[in-house]
């Protein structure tokens, strides 16, 4: 039984022994592991602005222990400067800890801080400000320690100096300057003051680099004072020489805010050079000398008062608009009516005045009674009078179909029965639409052979087309900008949005909203030049349906499509350039700039139109064509930039757009681009420049058209050559250039062919001019641009100049919205001396 027993638990009782050996032996080896770790922790009493010089290894620690009296209605803060004396630190840095009552702050010594593609920079001398909690009580004793550790054997030789910082918090107006680097950030204390609801917080340097950083951050600790975290909290900008924040005293609750000032490792995003390469990845990198003197200032920033005289500034100019436009009517309608007066009494003019009013000089005056039917029909000679009085001319021939069966047509047919293909394909028109078109002198009436209500339907669709383009175009606009503003408000990072931020005046969560106001002026003129078209519109209808002769026969025929158009267009131009505005920078600007392509390009269409009603584009191609442009824009402002494939592809497409522009033009539309336009073109060479040296069967157009490709040419090439980063803007250049050019070649020949411009239309010339004039000054002035970065771009920045509110960017647009009404207005009016000119005597050109 014994023997039994010990073959059962002898197994047992051997792992037993050998596991409490093991354990014996583990409890021993922690002991001595523990006996040799031990430090030896040394606690001193320090003071302020003593510099203490000390050596720290692995066997010791040691703490510094400080108090100071803080009160409630003081702030003063708390600096701690840290060098390292010792070579080859960076192996085994000291640790530095300050332990607070409400916060903690560590940092390393060496600090290592990282840039881009992970570059490490050391810095041996650290000094950071401590964080400052609220005390309640009046006067406080306050109590806080640093710890200063390594792991390094070998002793580390540090300087500690812990000082305060008189100058912790700004006052209102009153410059401070100092002292920051990448590893001695500064930041200070600004409590809003009675009365002040808004401030602006600059920071300026004559240094543009290093690249800083200013950040405005709520009271609480920790602060977020270096390059690898100050943007985790608050607002903040990248710098060179200046910077600009605007506070708002509801955004914190305790009526007071840190402004930071941190200088960056690098100097990339400020558009600075960026560093070698690193051999080695985890290589360190000698940063240099990084310090910059900086100054800060704090001015309130305007009141609310200011918004309201700002708001009535803007109102008040464009209402006058109104207001004289309705005064301006109300002379032309008394004029009128003393026209109409003298048809009631012509024995009291003479018979050249009577003729004038007939709009037939030479012509004798009718009798009474046919004056008195002219008053029956309210505001013409009625189509008896005005037919027996143009019968007596000889010369007068009529060019369309008799009077008679346009009369007789039913004026409530239909539109929407009528196409345009319908006259193209009769008889009359298809035997010598050929013909007519290429006569080498042309006249209004051989352009304007089609039924008015057909091209009257034909160019509203430009109207109808624009409002639907701009609704869908809008929308995702604003849905887009807001979502812009709201990541501006919730990151805080203002280099997303390239404003004017020394005069950028925030209303709600808008950020600037001066420059969102100064656009109304684009919607109020855009809204009185479409009641002006409205005003004609209606009048020269009401002349189509008493059949008078002057509306059906005389003058450049009246579509009203493209003025509406244009109008819209303005007003959608205004509402976009808002937008923009909201948060302007490269990638949102087509919002600003595409109703501008439409502007000019409906300005030319309706240029053209003017004399060429018959054949002018329409709505579908030319809306076609300007969607073209935009989407080139969109991709100039993608890859453009740098890109030379891009622009070669641009310019080859530029200067055949414009070669096959010219030809469509010069031919009147009579020619076909297929297969034989390459055996045709070498036909018209041989036979015109080989055999035969002929000059151009239509002078003035090859003119026109010479100088447009001159134009084109040269803006491809200057483009090719150039590269410029605002490509946007380029192809607004182009469509603006060729928009003078031919406004300039039209008032040319319009003088060449004894044409002349009324009173008012050369006072809207004048006065556009002018205009025109001041408002290109203030648009160059250049207030930002997101060609360069955000901080380059602040250095731009410019003080409002008009009511401490509108900076030049508003006036540019007060002065263009003005303009624009203006050239408008010229379109509108530049041919009124016409109105009674019969057709056959108007030359096209």
């Amino acid at each position: 039984m014994v023997l039994r027993s010990g073959c059962k638990f002898g197994p047992v009782l051997v792992w037993f022994r050998l596991g409490y050996v093991v354990l014996l032996w583990l409890c021993v080896t922690h002991l001595r592991c523990a006996r040799a770790e031990t430090k030896t922790v040394v606690q001193k009493d320090a003071e302020f602005d003593v510099t203490y010089n000390d050596t720290v290894t692995s066997d010791n620690q040691t703490i510094y222990a400080f108090n100071h009296t803080v009160s409630r209605n003081k702030t003063e803060g708390v600096r701690v400067t840290v060098d390292v004396l010792s070579e080859g630190a960076e192996s085994s840095p000291i640790l530095f800890v300050v332990r607070q009552k409400q916060a903690v702050l560590s940092f390393q010594v060496p600090l290592i801080l990282r840039g881009l593609y992970q570059r490490k920079y050391p810095y041996a001398h650290v000094g950071r400000t401590l964080c400052q909690p609220p005390t309640r009580s009046l006067t406080e004793t306050q109590y806080f320690f640093v710890d200063v550790s390594t792991l390094s054997s070998l002793g580390t030789h540090y300087q500690l100096r812990i000082s305060r910082v008189d100058s912790f918090t700004l006052h209102t107006d009153k410059k401070f300057s100092f002292t920051a680097s990448p590893s001695q950030p500064q930041y200070f204390k600004y409590v809003f003051p009675d009365g002040v609801d808004t401030v602006i917080v600059k920071v300026n340097s004559e240094m543009t680099f290093p690249c800083s950083v200013m950040s405005i951050q709520d009271i609480q600790c920790p602060v977020y004072d270096l390059d690898n975290n100050v943007a985790f909290i608050g607002m903040y900008q990248t710098m060179t020489k200046t910077a600009a924040i605007t506070v708002q005293r509801k955004d914190f609750p305790s009526n007071s805010f840190y402004v930071v000032v941190v200088v960056k490792t690098e100097d990339e995003a400020c558009g600075g050079p960026l560093r070698f390469y690193p051999l080695r990845p985890d290589e360190l990198i000698d940063a240099g000398n990084r310090s910059k003197t900086l100054d800060v200032v704090v001015s309130p920033a305007i009141s609310s008062d200011v918004y309201v005289m700002g708001m009535l500034f803007c109102l008040g100019i464009f209402l006058s608009f109104y207001l004289l436009t309705f005064l301006v009517a109300c002379v032309e309608n008394k004029r009128m009516h003393r026209r109409r007066e003298g048809l009631l009494n012509p024995a009291d003019m003479s018979p050249v005045e009577t003729a004038s009013l007939l709009g037939k000089p030479g012509v004798t005056p009718v009798s009474p009674y046919e004056y008195g039917s002219f008053v029956d029909n309210a505001s013409t000679l009625s189509s008896e009078a005005i037919t027996d009085s143009i019968a007596s001319d000889a010369n007068y021939r009529y060019m369309e179909r008799s009077l008679e069966s346009v009369a007789g047509r039913s004026r409530q047919e239909s539109l929407s029965s009528i196409e345009e293909d319908d006259y193209d394909t009769l008889a009359d028109i298809d035997s010598d639409k050929n013909i007519v078109r290429t006569k080498k002198y042309l006249c209004v009436s051989d352009l304007a052979r089609k039924d008015k209500r057909v091209l009257s339907k034909k160019y509203q669709i430009y109207f109808w087309n624009i409002v639907t383009i701009g609704v869908f175009y809008a929308l995702p606009v604003i849905q887009l900008v807001i979502t812009y503003q709201t990541v501006v408000n919730v990151t805080g990072n203002q280099d997303i949005c390239y404003y004017n931020f020394l005069c950028a005046h925030p209303l709600g969560n808008l950020s600037a909203f001066n420059n969102i106001l100064s656009n109304l002026g684009y919607v109020m003129l855009g809204l009185l030049f479409l009641l002006i078209v409205l005003q004609r519109d209606i009048i020269h209808s009401r002349a189509l349906d008493r059949n008078d002769l002057n509306a059906l026969e005389c003058g450049i025929p009246k579509h009203f499509g493209l003025f509406y158009a244009m109008g819209t267009a303005l007003m959608m131009e205004g509402l976009l350039s808002a937008c923009y505005h909201v948060c302007p920078n490269y990638t949102n600007f087509q919002f600003d700039t595409s109703f501008m392509y439409m502007i000019a390009g409906l300005c030319v269409l309706k240029l053209y139109q003017k004399r060429h009603p018959d054949i002018n584009a329409s709505a579908y191609t030319a809306y076609a064509c300007l969607a073209a442009v935009i989407f080139f824009s969109v991709l100039g402002v993608v890859f453009g930039k740098g890109n030379m494939v891009f622009w070669i592809v641009f310019s080859v497409l530029h200067i055949l757009a414009t070669m096959l522009l010219s030809t469509q033009l010069y031919y009147m539309g009579r020619w076909r681009l297929n297969s034989g336009i390459l055996r045709r073109i070498v036909y018209v060479i041989y036979t015109d420049c080989i055999r035969q040296c002929s000059g151009p069967m239509y002078i003035d157009r090859m003119v026109l058209l010479v100088m447009g490709n001159i134009v084109n040419w040269s803006l491809a090439a200057y483009g090719l050559l150039k590269t410029p980063n605002d490509f946007a803007s380029y192809l607004l250049a182009i469509a603006i250039c060729n928009l003078l050019l031919y406004f300039a070649f039209y008032i040319i020949m319009k003088l060449r062919s004894g044409e002349r411009i009324q009173c008012m239309a050369m006072v809207c010339i004048l006065f556009t001019a002018v205009v025109w004039g001041f408002a290109l000054f203030f648009f160059f002035q250049g207030l930002s641009t997101w060609q360069k970065t955000p901080a380059e771009s602040r250095e731009h920045n410019r003080d409002c100049i008009v009511l401490s509110f509108f900076d030049d960017h508003d006036i540019w647009h007060f002065l263009s919205s003005i303009a624009m009404f203006g050239s408008f207005l010229v379109l509108l009016t530049m041919d009124d001396d016409l109105d009674n000119v019969q057709r056959d005597k108007i030359f096209v050109f």
